[in-house]
């Protein structure tokens, strides 16, 4: 792995690989809005950056801590948020290091920086330049600006084990070794091992699996991916299948609720023995899709189908009018068939034929015990997704 100060010349600003890019899948790679004045630290009052803020984690995050009371959130996004929020929202490009620091310039009391932000690239070499200079001018830019920056956690996942490259070591547990890069949580990490050394702050970094919750235009979110296909089953009148694999079916696998990963953001950032530390964060409960579909069945009042393998990104990119139709027809949200659900990533999760567990135990350790029942969870997000009319009822 080479160290941060070899990588720098490959940051440098006007670089071509790193021309800003409209990916509608970046929740922090953002073009558009002004310059937006940044109100001063309340005393006694924390104050958080959260990069990646429409994301299913930052969205989740940024209501989070504005529910806490004692916080004041700045969110870094690629768009307007479409919920009522009193966090301040900014639109910055992260990977322009001018324009990020013309719009954090009044950023002088920030003392925590959540980064939830990706760039999905085209293969795993590329998704890394990109990704370490987006954390790299958020942090530096934050330093510059800000004296009283205590705590940088970052967003890692059980991709961080090999998870998605095949059979791993399983519970993976955060003393694991590496494996063979690219990976670009490990220039991240290892970054912010080498800058905060002999610094006022320090970090932490989180690593959750198949993170669940609400977020359009997300690259992962497999809530989403099931409540649109189920709604979009019932409307062509089909049973409800399983797409992946037999082998995906009976494998064990995890989940991480959104609303539990805030919590333990937020418990991470505040809590000194966190420093320097990273940590698997799940719902704490293991579970198989054989056991999970069936009960999805029965809450959308569908039929129960036998799993039948297809390829669910090909199969549904016709689909979109039937969608639109959903949306008039059940006065739906109307957003978008390509922000409503990541086919893709629901593929990908759909196939995976070997166990995904982490271990958990250095959390509790460290003193973090919150656990959710991961069917309990699917249930009441899907339920949240019909109230607001994100599917129908």
């Amino acid at each position: 792995m080479a160290k941060f100060s070899e990588l720098l010349p490959l940051l440098l600003p006007g670089a071509p690989f790193y021309t800003v890019r409209t990916n509608e899948l970046v929740s922090a790679c953002v073009l558009r809005s002004r310059p937006t004045k940044i109100p001063q630290r309340i005393p006694g009052m924390n104050k958080g950056l959260v990069a990646g803020a429409l994301g299913v984690t930052g969205r989740t995050l940024v209501n989070h801590l504005v529910s806490l009371g004692n916080w004041e959130v700045i969110g870094l996004s690629r768009r307007s948020p479409e919920f009522r929020t009193t966090a301040k929202h900014l639109a910055v490009d992260l990977l322009n290091r001018s324009e990020l620091e013309a719009q954090l310039s009044g950023i002088c009391d920030v003392t925590h920086v959540f980064y939830a932000a990706l760039l999905p690239a085209a293969n795993f070499f590329e998704e890394v330049g990109p990704n370490l200079a987006m954390l790299v001018n958020t942090v530096e830019t934050v330093e510059r600006f800000s004296k009283t920056l205590r705590k940088v956690v970052l967003l890692e996942g059980a991709k961080f084990y090999g998870a998605h490259l095949g059979p791993y070591k399983t519970p993976a547990k955060e003393s694991d070794s590496r494996h063979m890069p690219p990976n670009f949580y490990y220039n991240q990490e290892d970054y912010l091992k080498e800058r905060s050394n002999g610094k006022a702050w320090s970090w932490s970094a989180l690593r959750p699996s198949c993170i669940c919750g609400f977020a359009v235009g997300n690259p992962m979110n497999m809530a989403t991916v099931i409540a649109v296909y189920a709604a979009l089953c019932k409307e062509m009148g089909l049973p409800l299948r399983f797409p992946g694999s037999a082998a995906a079916y009976r494998a064990l696998m995890e989940m991480t609720d959104a609303e539990l990963l805030a919590k333990a953001i937020v418990w991470a950032g505040e809590n000194d023995g966190c420093n320097g530390q990273a940590f698997n964060i799940t719902n704490g409960d293991f579970n198989r899709w054989e056991n999970v579909w069936p009960r999805l069945a029965a809450f959308f009042e569908m039929e129960y189908g036998t799993p039948q393998r297809f390829p669910i990104a090909q199969f549904m990119s016709d689909k979109e009018p039937v969608w639109k139709n959903l949306i008039r027809k059940h006065n739906l949200l109307n957003y978008s068939f390509q922000e409503a659900a990541a086919w893709p990533f629901g593929e990908a999760i759909f196939n995976l034929e070997y166990d995904v567990m982490s271990d958990t135990t250095k959390s509790r350790r460290f003193g973090f015990h919150a656990w959710v029942d991961t069917e309990e969870m699917l249930i009441r997000l899907f339920g949240r997704f019909q109230k607001m009319r994100f599917i129908p009822s």
